[in-house]
């Protein structure tokens, strides 16, 4: 896109997001001569990535490092670690992520820190009004600490705000399950620390994890190895669908063998029933009961309760839309996605973990000139995104509001197979009715990445 197409070519590039993806794309900006401005909501770069640093990846850092972010590094002395190790999210933090937003500061790119974004618009123009909108410079409200709104123009945006603050519910239909809410003091979302700082809350106590994907994995692991050392502790594991329908991962055939061995090891526990597997089962509401919780679902057309003392939700996450009500954006109607890349993630479509790399393209939403959604955001309710895409996603974006539009189309990223890139149903899973994890043997280092994000 010619550099004439963007409204005003002294304003900044927003982008939403000091995570790896928002750094990513503030690197690949400035080293085109863009001006970006990151905006974040939390602290300091990377605030989501603390709520799990306890989590190890199943990327290892060679697949985590952006290209234009290793430049910028490199220029000031980082050096980067080992390649074919595996980082949790706190060294992911204090190896990359952290030094990444400092050499971005130092090169004179500005971060905005405590700086929430709650609303984006054109100047002058609402989501209906026409006009000469296309000329129009972006106006994004920002929310800081005091309440007060500060008020910033662009002539492009990047919203690679991800979707951690959004984990889906427990509920069957999509929504919060009635008493899910009032009941919150016993429900996490995603992976806690159960071997660590939550452990208090999980020894000896009966938890029901729900969920089929890697979070779930990791958190049922834990909960394994916790119950080899704490007597009493109990791990149900509930899934949406039969378990003949589970698919565990590609095994050894995965690219990523971290997350093919964690996929096996999760099998491994069902089948030797050292959890006890709840499939399908659908909840349907949650009420306190005593010092626990009676979670009442649909367990294959019967009605069914079961008590836990505590719930572990790792269904996944969705994109938060409400700050860019006013913004014209094109969503597939069931992935959240845009229309061009949903069919290539859709799991409804195929059960295929690798998809082929995609740019500026794929990810154009109707507010043209600027507008994009990146990272994994732009994946809206996919469970397939890794780090690698969305680096991808951002080179490109950057090279398109450059003027460069040949390597906005080149495709410069291989991605690893999952092994599971098939049409044929995984092999059925069977477990026996009643089983106990106080036996489990110990589970292999956790190796996955929360919530799609490696």
């Amino acid at each position: 896109m010619p550099d004439a197409a963007l409204p005003d070519r002294s304003l900044p590039v927003a982008v939403i997001g000091a995570g790896p993806i928002g750094l990513a794309a503030a690197a690949h900006l400035a080293a085109r001569g863009l001006q970006p401005v990151v905006l974040e909501a939390g602290p300091g770069p990377g605030a989501a990535i603390r709520a799990w640093g306890h989590v190890r990846m199943f990327s290892p850092w060679r697949f985590n490092i952006d290209s234009a972010a290793r430049a910028l590094l490199a220029a000031g002395g980082w050096r980067a670690p080992d390649p074919e190790a595996y980082p949790t999210g706190a060294e992911l933090l204090a190896l990359y992520v952290e030094p990444l937003a400092e050499a971005l500061a130092q090169s004179g790119t500005e971060l905005r820190f405590g700086a929430r974004v709650v609303g984006v618009s054109r100047r002058h123009h609402d989501r209906l009004h026409e006009g000469n909108r296309t000329a129009a410079p972006f106006v994004l409200h920002l929310a800081g600490a005091d309440g007060d709104i500060d008020v910033l123009e662009a002539r492009a945006v990047i919203d690679c705000s991800g979707t951690w603050t959004r984990p889906n519910p427990a509920g069957a239909h999509g929504l919060s399950a009635p008493g899910e809410a009032a009941n919150a003091d016993r429900i996490s979302y995603g992976i806690p620390e159960v071997l660590g700082a939550a452990r208090g809350a999980y020894a000896g106590a009966t938890t029901l994890v729900l969920g089929g994907g890697h979070s779930a994995m990791n958190a049922v692991l834990d909960l394994v190895a916790l119950a080899r050392e704490e007597p009493g502790t109990r791990i149900l594991w509930a899934f949406r669908r039969p378990l003949a329908a589970v698919n565990f991962g590609g095994g050894g055939a995965d690219g990523l063998a971290a997350r093919g061995a964690l996929g096996a090891q999760a099998r491994a526990l069902v089948e030797a029933g050292q959890v006890e597997a709840l499939a399908p089962f659908l909840i349907h509401r949650i009420a306190r009961s005593g010092d626990g919780l009676l979670v009442q679902g649909d367990r294959g057309g019967r009605s069914e309760a079961v008590r836990a003392d505590r719930i572990i939700v790792a269904t996944g996450f969705r994109p938060d839309l409400s700050f860019l009500e006013e913004i014209r954006l094109a969503l597939d109607p069931a992935v959240q996605a845009t229309p061009a890349l949903a069919p290539l993630i859709d799991p409804n479509l195929h059960s295929c973990g690798t998809v082929r790399p995609h740019g500026e393209a794929e990810l154009r939403h109707p507010e043209e000139p600027g507008f994009y959604i990146a990272g994994m955001k732009a994946y809206g309710r996919a469970p397939t995104f890794l780090l690698a895409t969305g680096h991808e996603q951002v080179r490109s974006i950057a090279a398109y509001l450059a003027g460069d539009v040949a390597a906005a189309r080149r495709v410069e990223l291989v991605l690893p197979e999952t092994g599971v890139c098939t049409t044929q149903r995984p092999a059925p899973v069977v477990a026996p009715a009643v089983a106990s994890a106080c036996c489990a043997p110990a589970p292999a280092p956790s190796c996955c990445s929360p919530a799609r994000t490696a």
